[in-house]
C-alpha cells in the first residue's frame, strides 16, 4: 500500500487524553486477531483485499448499549447488586431516549467495568460474553445493519466492529455474526488475569480513528475504498477517515452533519426501514457490487 492510499485522520485536539486515545487505538488494533477454533486453518484472504467496512456497535448494530446488556447478564448471575443494575438501566434508558452517549455515563461505565474485572481471568470474561450474547444481545441486533454487514462480506471485504465495549465482548459479537473481527477497549492483563487498568483509555472518539488507521496499515487497506457506519457524532473522526461514511440511526448532531457533508443516512428505527436499505457507494468498487443490491433486496423481502 502506498502512502497515497491512506487518508490521514484529522488529528485529535491535543488535550490531556490525546495520548491515551492514540494508545487505546494502537492497543485495540494490536489485540484484533482473526479468531480461530482450535485446529482450524487460517481463513482464505478475502477477494477484495484493499476494502473493508467498520461498524460501531451501540445503537448502530445493537439496539441500546452492549455494555449495559452485558451488565444485565452479570446481574442475573449475581455479579452486581440490584442497585447497580438500576443505575445501568437508567443509563440505558437515557441512551435509547436521547440516541447519544453521555460522557458521565461513559466514565461511570468505565469505573464499574474496571472494578468488576480486576483479578478475574480473561477466559472468564470471554465465557461470560458468549453466554450473555446468546441470552440477551443476539435478540438486540438491528436486522437492517446486519444486512449491511452481510453485503460487505458478500463483496469479499473484511468487516470489523469498532466499539468502546471491552474487546472480549466485541470479539464474541463479531464471531457470532461471522464478521472478520473487532476493535474494542483493551483492558490490561498479566498472565491471563486483568489488572484493573486499561491500555490507554476506552476506545472512544478519536481513539476509534487511531484503531482503524493502525488496522488499515497492518492489513494493507486503502481507506478511500473503506466504509464506516455509526450512530454517534462522537465517531466523526472515524467516519471522516474513510472514503464512504454512513450514519445509522443517527443522533441529531450526526444527522445534521451527515446532511451537510452528503453522507448516506440509514434509520432502522422507523417503519420506513424495510424500503430504505441501500448499497453504500463504496461497494460499487467491489468485484460483485452490482449484484449485491438485488441479493440484499431479496433477503429483506424474505424477512
Amino acid at each position: 500500500m502506498s502512502d497515497s492510499d491512506v487518508i490521514e485522520p484529522a488529528e485529535p485536539s491535543l488535550g490531556a487524553g490525546a495520548d491515551d486515545q492514540r494508545l487505546a487505538g494502537e492497543a485495540s488494533a494490536g489485540a484484533a486477531v482473526f479468531d480461530l477454533d482450535e485446529g482450524s486453518a487460517p481463513p482464505a484472504p478475502p477477494p477484495d483485499l484493499t476494502a473493508a467496512a467498520f461498524f460501531d456497535v451501540d445503537n448502530t448494530l445493537v439496539h441500546g448499549s452492549s455494555l449495559v446488556h452485558f451488565a444485565r447478564g452479570l446481574a442475573s448471575r449475581k455479579y452486581f447488586t440490584y442497585g447497580d443494575l438500576g443505575r445501568f438501566a437508567y443509563a440505558q434508558a437515557k441512551f435509547q431516549l436521547l440516541g447519544r452517549e453521555n460522557s458521565d455515563d461513559v466514565a461511570e461505565g468505565k469505573r464499574k467495568a474496571l472494578a468488576f474485572i480486576e483479578g478475574r481471568s480473561t477466559a472468564e470474561l470471554m465465557a461470560l460474553g458468549e453466554e450473555i450474547y446468546d441470552q440477551i444481545i443476539a435478540d438486540k441486533i438491528w436486522p437492517g445493519t446486519r444486512a449491511l454487514t452481510q453485503m460487505h462480506l458478500d463483496a469479499g471485504q473484511q468487516v470489523w466492529l469498532v466499539t468502546a465495549t471491552p474487546y472480549e465482548l466485541a470479539a464474541t459479537i463479531a464471531k457470532r455474526l461471522g464478521l472478520t473481527g473487532a476493535l474494542g477497549t483493551v483492558a490490561e492483563s498479566v498472565d491471563g488475569v486483568f489488572t484493573g487498568r486499561l491500555v490507554g483509555d476506552i476506545l472512544h472518539g478519536a481513539g476509534k480513528a487511531h484503531a482503524v488507521r493502525s488496522l488499515a496499515i497492518r492489513e494493507g487497506l486503502n481507506l478511500r475504498r473503506c466504509t464506516a457506519y455509526s450512530d454517534s457524532f462522537n465517531d466523526v473522526p472515524m467516519l471522516s477517515l474513510v472514503g464512504t461514511a454512513v450514519a445509522i440511526n443517527p443522533d441529531a448532531d450526526l444527522r445534521d452533519l451527515a446532511r451537510e457533508r452528503g453522507w448516506e443516512i440509514r434509520d432502522f428505527r422507523t417503519a420506513r426501514k424495510a424500503a430504505r436499505i441501500g448499497v453504500p457507494s463504496a461497494l460499487a468498487l467491489g468485484a460483485v457490487g452490482g449484484a449485491l443490491a438485488a441479493i440484499v433486496s431479496r433477503r429483506q423481502d424474505g424477512h
